[in-house]
């Protein structure tokens, strides 16, 4: 039989539903139905837990990414601003500092292929 947190979740849920509508006024295992949920609420709790620091966590990514969104146009400008000015430009340190190529170290980007040996007849 399965032993997973969500099985055992299904199970809790299960066992106190049954056991509140077919038999609430029954002890079983030594104990009431209430005191069964007091036994098994640090499982109950432990899981609600998780599911609000889940949600806490998605909140928190989605405020990032939109955060994120300005910081790029942020970037954006400081560098078109330092590509821009007189004293930096393109071919600057700074420029390569800030993890872009300098306009003097790129490629032309024209590649032309090999042409193939002719073949022996």
């Amino acid at each position: 039989m399965p032993s997973g947190p969500k099985s055992i979740e299904d199970r809790i849920n299960d066992v106190t539903s049954a056991w509140g509508s077919l038999a609430s006024a029954k002890t079983f295992g030594g104990m009431t139905l209430d005191q069964f949920k007091t036994k098994v609420k640090p499982s109950t709790d432990a899981r609600k837990a998780l599911k609000d620091l889940d949600s806490q966590f998605t909140a928190a990514q989605n405020a990032r990414d939109d955060a994120d969104v300005e910081t790029n146009k942020s970037i954006a400008l400081v560098v078109n601003a330092v590509k821009g000015d007189p004293d930096h430009g393109e071919d600057s340190a700074l420029y390569e500092a800030m993890g872009y190529v300098r306009k003097s170290e790129r490629n032309s980007g024209l590649s032309r292929g090999k042409k193939p040996a002719p073949a022996l007849a």
